[in-house]
């Protein structure tokens, strides 16, 4: 049950450091603080140092252990943090990143120790699960599932519908937003229409299938690498009936999670930032004048609860790799989020819980005349604007063809490897993609 008293809950429970505690090897040399790669002689007697003051009380650390072993973290996280930031994110040592999460480990015991709210503890155990990597067979996802039932859940908010019914496809007066049914909040104003095709380029509708068999998939998809809107597929997905921004907010709302800001990957001005998912939704979703995007994140492996109300489609048995080897992302924000066109080197199944999206899609063949990024960073990415194309900078983008569809509720979309796609949510959305070999 949640923990009343405090917003943030308490850690001030004896049965509750016990309960953490018993996470931890029993012994201290238990606790053996193997790092996967090199780093600086000064850290390993810190940690060893953490370590000890750890395993030295007989109980609960008393306020001054848990002060020192307190200090001791934030020079580990400190420390570790600059090495994490000084290149590339590919150049970064593991060594490193677990010495982030060991910090980011005994900062979380320490609050627990020292009896303040959690919501600090979560907050490390998130970041370490973030920025580090995976110490003492996954002791941080194993304390957060332990702390979280201690802390209370969000109340449910203003104005926060319980669910996103369809809009219309078109306004009800040109130039104007189709009025908000009773009792519901306008959300952001955004183009709801399709935009037209350039002059001369030849667009087709992405054909719906209703559960096709495997092999029906297998034979007609998949092997041609034809595109396919999925119906009937998710409809059993305890999802489709429970997710709603109050239901975000209760399970998810004291975690950290990288929320994109700006319209676009591509902006010069587009930012990343750690925030709260209540933070999130109280800046970007319930305000329409910010645009942010929790985009591209594997969610479903940091918060285990929600990953309860999805199914993996069966269709991704069609190929060759395991389960564990698929990839989950969550992409959650409101109305005119975009993902410029771009492609990724799996298939990709995209299920729409929430909200509808806009989508096109251009075959690989065509990729000369999608003009791909030069920059290594960027060159699965298109130069090209595809709903305002700049056809004097970019003329040959008029010889593409493509496909398109407004992805709704229900529905799921198979983008087949490579496929070139753009994607603009046409309002408050929630997708689940599946990248899968």
């Amino acid at each position: 049950m949640a923990a009343t008293g405090s917003a943030e809950g308490a850690s001030d429970s004896p049965g509750l450091w016990a309960e953490v505690r018993a996470l931890l090897p029993r012994a201290e040399e238990g606790l053996t603080l193997a790092l996967s790669g090199e780093v600086e002689d000064c850290v390993l007697p810190l940690l060893r140092r953490a370590r000890s003051l750890l395993y030295g009380a007989a109980g609960r650390p008393g306020a001054a252990t848990a002060a020192a072993l307190e200090r001791l973290s934030d020079v580990l996280r400190d420390y570790s943090w600059e090495k994490l930031n000084a290149g590339p994110w590919r150049e970064v040592g593991k060594g490193w990143r677990q010495v982030y999460a060991y910090g980011c480990l005994f900062g979380a015991l320490a609050e627990v120790a020292a009896g303040r709210p959690l919501a600090r503890a979560v907050r490390l155990c998130d970041l370490g699960l973030l920025m580090g990597a995976s110490v003492l067979d996954n002791v941080l996802a194993r304390l957060v599932r332990a702390l979280q039932p201690h802390l209370p859940r969000a109340a449910p908010r203003d104005g926060a519908r319980a669910q996103v019914a369809p809009a219309p496809l078109a306004p009800s007066r040109p130039g104007l937003p189709a009025p908000a049914a009773e009792g519901e909040r306008p959300f952001q104003s955004v183009r709801a229409e399709p935009p037209p095709p350039c002059a001369g380029q030849h667009e087709e509708v992405i054909p719906r299938l209703r559960c096709p068999s495997l092999e029906h998939f297998r034979d007609n998809y998949l092997v041609p690498q034809r595109p396919v809107v999925l119906e009937g597929v998710m409809d059993h997905w305890p999802c489709m009936k429970k997710w709603s921004v109050d239901y975000f907010c209760q399970v998810a709302g004291c975690r950290t999670v990288p929320v994109e800001l700006g319209a676009r990957y591509t902006d010069e001005e587009w930012s990343q930032q750690l925030m709260t998912v209540s933070d999130f939704i109280s800046q970007y979703i319930m305000d329409e004048n910010n645009v942010g995007y929790l985009a591209q994140h594997q969610l479903f492996d940091q918060i285990p609860e929600l990953k309860e109300d999805i199914s993996i489609p069966d269709y991704c048995c069609l190929g060759e790799g395991e389960e564990d080897d698929i990839t989950i992302n969550a992409w959650f924000g409101p109305g005119g989020t975009v993902s410029p066109l771009h492609q990724d080197p799996q298939q990709n199944f995209l299920a729409q819980v929430l909200g509808r999206k806009y989508i096109r899609l251009y075959s690989p063949q065509d990729s000369e005349n999608l003009y791909p990024h030069e920059s290594q960073i960027l060159h699965n990415t298109s130069q090209v604007d595809v709903e305002d194309p700049d056809l004097v900078k970019f003329p040959n983008f008029t010889k593409a063809a493509f496909q398109s569809c407004i992805l709704m509720p229900g529905q799921i979309l198979f983008i087949p490897v490579k496929y070139w796609h753009y994607v603009r949510s046409l309002e408050l959305s929630f997708s689940v993609s599946f990248w899968w070999s």
